[in-house]
């Protein structure tokens, strides 16, 4: 098999803005998989927060391009041998999706009939990026006719994140889900919770640090489930999240892709954690990917690619709030020669 990569910009629509970051753009690593003349694709989106570049997933794939092998159809071979190398989840993320890609064409079957998975899943929620409490109540009311539940990024530091859920609950009665990018301590959370359940909020992301040692009391705690994304990346993870929430968020780009998507999405439901699945801000090739894994999570956060001014891989389809996969072979979406 030859694997190539190049880097893409993905322009936003609008600066999207979380506790921790604000940016105009997103840039990610577009991966190609030709075995003879059928070529897969897939998407890494890398972040500094787990340390990984756009540079460092493009140099993983040109430097280890030999591991997956000549083989399209032996991901536990393959995924065992880009294991040996640590690191740049992301970059194995796009792999994956480019093999599960590759196979799909090669069979003439969409990608998630490969994996016996129906096509749709939960409603994706529609992400309100953190600004004043006006600014969000307004954003909110203009989506609500298009999605079925929102998602407030919150952790402002300005005091004001309950009156931030306040005034959008004042516009919008959807469902409601929040992310503090772990920009709270256990003192805010033990005091905002408790007002943010009487205002609807159906669960919490990530509000303390990644390894803070109030988890396991907030968990106790919190009148409102907690779900973790930045302490669980891949399945070795899952277990000790039993501990300090009520379900994980799942990301590709965290776990290495969707083989390792479905593993701890099954090691989740043995252990009685809800199943959440995100996105970074990727274009149609990523959400593709996430797709195939929608069907068998609680909750879905796949707008990614809703979020830009102009998708780039056109396939996926947002209908009565869905993100549905197309129905050609593989991933189904159009990929732009470089």
């Amino acid at each position: 098999m030859q694997i190539d990569a190049r880097i893409v910009r993905l322009h936003l629509a609008e600066t999207f803005v979380i506790a921790r970051d604000a940016t105009d753009h997103a840039d990610v690593v577009h991966v190609s998989i030709r075995h003879e003349a059928t070529t897969g694709y897939g998407e890494a989106a890398p972040i500094d927060r787990y340390g990984e570049s756009v540079e460092s997933a493009l140099r993983f794939v040109e430097e280890h391009a030999a591991l997956p092998g000549d083989d399209p159809f032996a991901l536990e071979e393959i995924g065992e041998r880009l294991a040996t190398v640590p690191g740049e989840q992301a970059a194995k993320a796009a792999i994956d999706g480019a093999l599960h890609d590759l196979q799909g064409k090669l069979l003439s079957v969409p990608a998630h009939r490969l994996l016996g998975l129906p096509r749709r899943g939960p409603p994706t929620s529609w992400t309100v990026w953190l600004g004043d409490p006006d600014d969000m109540a307004r954003r909110a009311e203009k989506s609500a006719s298009m999605f079925r539940r929102l998602k407030l990024k919150l952790g402002g530091g300005d005091g004001l994140d309950v009156e931030r859920v306040r005034a959008v609950r004042g516009v919008v009665d959807l469902p409601l889900q929040i992310d503090v990018n772990e920009w709270w301590s256990l003192e805010e959370a033990l005091e905002s919770l408790p007002q943010l359940a009487e205002l609807g909020v159906e669960y919490c992301e990530q509000p303390l640090r990644a390894g803070d040692e109030g988890g396991a009391e907030l968990r106790e705690r919190s009148p409102v489930p907690i779900y973790v994304d930045e302490d669980c990346h891949v399945l070795a993870d899952v277990e000790s999240c039993v501990r300090i929430a009520h379900g994980i968020n799942i990301k590709l780009a965290k776990s290495g892709g969707i083989r390792e998507a479905l593993r701890m999405v099954h090691a989740a439901r043995a252990l009685r954690l809800g199943v959440m699945l995100g996105c970074m801000l990727e274009s149609g090739l990523g959400i593709a990917a996430g797709c195939c894994v929608a069907p068998l999570c609680d909750h879905v956060d796949l707008d990614g690619n809703l979020l830009l001014r102009e998708d780039p891989c056109p396939g996926v389809e947002l209908v009565d709030g869905v993100q549905i996969p197309s129905t050609a072979p593989g991933l189904g979406v159009s990929v732009p020669d470089a």
